[in-house]
């Protein structure tokens, strides 16, 4: 494990705009058993999959959308079921979100590529990275702990949670107080598109792996993750526990961020994942 400063030059808390958005063909992959709202912006690059926070959607990833494919590389975001234009998950067979996964690439003709997921979708792209450690050229989990439901980080992860945790609005779990104080704006725009990309329908999918500490010893590719100081579901400290089991990870602690590095810290967060993926080409 590596631990990398946490360091920025900007003004943490200067309000970031969206930037404008590049062409990206957006469309629909009719899977075996299920159909996933996507957009892909195409070219040559290397594919970066980016996968969604359980608060999201492929709708979410303005910051990322256009600086990723301005520095070369093929940018892809689907709704995983359940979500923002794409199917419901029955409740006879939900299915795996790690298989969609699997299956979505080879529906798209993505061999190799990179993953990077927020919280919830962290936990998908830690459950394919140990299904399909061939098809990935770099991970990156931000705010999760990696699917861990075994063991005593995730007996960590529930000690911290208050009981009336589920109670509490979206905005105040996700957003970090330092964001929130300053950029009402931006908290406006991250529960508009929270509230357009979670539909409240379809059973709850499974996971291929009952992750463990043991378990997370055994990720094979190139990992980074990320947190932010003032994350409420994965603060540093449980994702300290997690660096100490993955091989070959790089850890970075946002400063003045809660759980959406991704949306509150985007300058960041994209020039943190591009240098790590850069340095894991092919």
């Amino acid at each position: 494990m590596s631990v990398i400063a946490s360091t920025q030059t900007a003004d943490p808390m200067m309000p970031v705009p969206i930037p404008e958005q590049v062409p990206a063909t957006e469309g629909m992959a009719v899977l075996s058993d299920t159909n996933l709202g996507y957009w892909d912006t195409g070219g040559t690059g290397e594919a970066v999959v980016f996968l969604h926070p359980a608060s999201g959607s492929a709708l979410v990833w303005l910051y990322q959308e256009p600086v990723f494919a301005r520095a070369g590389y093929r940018v892809i975001a689907y709704s995983r079921r359940n979500y923002y234009n794409s199917d419901s998950a029955p409740e006879e067979n939900p299915g795996s979100a790690a298989e969609d996964l699997e299956e979505f690439v080879r529906y798209l003709g993505v061999q190799k590529f990179h993953i990077v997921g927020s919280a919830a979708g962290g936990s998908v792209a830690a459950d394919y990275a140990l299904s399909h450690p061939e098809r990935l050229l770099s991970l990156t989990v931000s705010s999760n702990n990696l699917a861990a439901t075994q063991g005593y980080i995730a007996e960590a992860v529930e000690r911290i949670k208050l009981e009336q945790w589920d109670e509490l609005p979206r905005w105040f779990r996700e957003l970090g107080p330092s964001y929130r104080a300053v950029n009402p704006e931006g908290v406006a725009k991250w529960t508009e598109l929270n509230q357009k990309s979670e539909t409240g329908r379809g059973a709850r999918q499974k996971r291929v792996h009952v992750v463990t500490p043991e378990e997370l010893e055994t990720i094979k590719t190139p990992t980074l993750l990320m947190t932010g100081a003032a994350d409420m579901f994965t603060p540093p400290s449980i994702m300290r526990m997690i660096a100490r089991h993955v091989p070959n990870n790089e850890l970075i602690i946002v400063p003045e961020s809660g759980h959406s590095p991704y949306w509150e810290q985007p300058e960041f967060f994209n020039r943190t994942v591009l240098e790590f993926i850069r340095a894991h080409s092919k």
